[in-house]
């Protein structure tokens, strides 16, 4: 239902009822804490932004083979990365935009074949581009067809990365109309990880069909308050694949769509 001050108002945010602003981050919950690398200078980058965005696709197909930290530590960099604090706390300035630098998104990460890190169970700290480790696993394959309603296509990529909308930080500001908000906001960083990836030579896939309860129980996340609303798997890519990607759409010709 559509709401304005016309029917209510007395209506209000939180923001210009003078309520304190939520933090800007969530403060770790790990001892075992992974900084990132940021010698982006090193990677094999395709700086040809018209190339990239012409050649950004959604892959599917995933060679179980191992991405280098480099690698995942500039698509967090490229998704989340914090530029800059505005004022003493009131915002921060991030590598993607957002409605009213918010930034309402955590990003999680489900870890499988990346160098250096053991499988399991990850969240990004913007704050000082950093990793905190939840929990080990040994296999995580079953977890992400489980989270990703049996897509098991996901579950030979590399990463995949788990985006919690922190309800209250755009609900503070924008009130009954942060859900509006926070789907734009989730395009802009789900974007800038296709075009991190694309410009690496990697493959990802936007996936909005989730278990998220599922996905909340194994993150720590209490479902209201925090929830998992998206996922990005990113894996490794070879071009004599392409065929196999096609057969993801073999059902338009064959019912000549």
């Amino acid at each position: 239902m559509h709401m304005d001050e016309e029917d209510d108002p007395d209506y209000t945010t939180d923001q210009y009822a003078g309520v304190k602003q939520p933090p800007l981050f969530k403060d770790p919950v790990s001892d075992v804490i992974i900084t990132l690398p940021k010698d982006f200078e090193n990677l094999n980058i395709n700086n040809d932004f018209l190339q990239v965005i012409n050649t950004r696709v959604s892959s599917r197909i995933y060679r179980e083979e191992e991405m280098s930290l480099l690698e995942l530590s500039f698509i967090l960099w490229c998704a989340q990365g914090v530029k800059g604090i505005r004022g003493k706390s009131y915002a921060t300035l991030r590598t993607v935009p957002c409605g009213g630098a918010r930034h309402e998104f955590e990003l999680y990460l489900c870890v499988q074949h990346v160098q250096g890190l053991s499988a399991g169970y990850y969240h990004y700290l913007p704050q000082n581009h950093s990793l905190e480790l939840l929990n080990k696993a040994e296999d995580v394959k079953p977890f992400i067809s489980e989270s990703l309603n049996e897509q098991a296509w996901a579950a030979k990529a590399g990463v995949v990365f788990y985006f919690d909308m922190v309800a209250y930080r755009a609900e503070w500001r924008y009130g009954i109309y942060a859900h509006r908000i926070a789907l734009v906001d989730a395009g802009y960083i789900s974007e800038n990880i296709y075009l991190a990836c694309t410009a690496l030579g990697l493959g990802s896939c936007a996936i909005g069909s989730i278990e998220e309860a599922i996905s909340n129980r194994v993150f720590g996340l209490d479902g209201n308050e925090e929830f998992i609303f998206m996922a990005h798997p990113v894996g490794k890519i070879a071009a004599e694949d392409h065929q196999k990607e096609l057969d993801f759409y073999a059902f338009v010709q064959e019912n000549n769509l």
